[in-house]
């Protein structure tokens, strides 16, 4: 078996934080989604769960982080670079905020955006060729 992702994010809207990963193409699944959390299906390996603050607290006793602040950013690969503009254009039509300037570095290709509760996304396209033999030689 595959190595599974789980993404655990504290949320402070629920039912918004889910229409915006579902505006990014992603779906939810039930099962595993009740009034405190829900299971967004990013992939077959790759699952964010995105919780409300109190259910969040369940899982540490560390403060939760202001939306203001980082403390991990997530990255995803895309496809190719019209993955990466579709994903960061929804992103930001459905109440996220593109985050930093593209990164165009000729085999990789990047734009990154903040979801509405302030965790950081970057969508990453790589070369094929680059990903098997390493950046080009400057």
């Amino acid at each position: 078996m595959d190595t599974m992702v789980f993404i655990n994010l504290p949320v402070a809207d629920l039912e918004r934080s889910k229409a915006f990963y579902e505006a990014l193409g992603y779906s939810i699944n039930p099962l595993f989604s009740d009034d405190t959390a829900a299971c967004v299906v990013v992939s077959d390996s790759i699952y964010v769960m995105v919780l409300t603050h109190a259910k969040f607290a369940e899982f540490t006793d560390k403060p939760i982080a202001a939306p203001d602040t980082i403390e991990v950013i997530n990255s995803l690969s895309a496809a190719s670079k019209d993955e990466v503009h579709r994903v960061v254009d929804a992103a930001v039509m459905s109440g996220g905020t593109e985050d930093r300037q593209e990164m165009d570095l000729g085999f990789m290709y990047q734009r990154s955006f903040v979801d509405p509760d302030g965790h950081r996304w970057e969508y990453v396209w790589m070369d094929p060729e680059a990903m098997q033999d390493g950046p080009p030689a400057e």
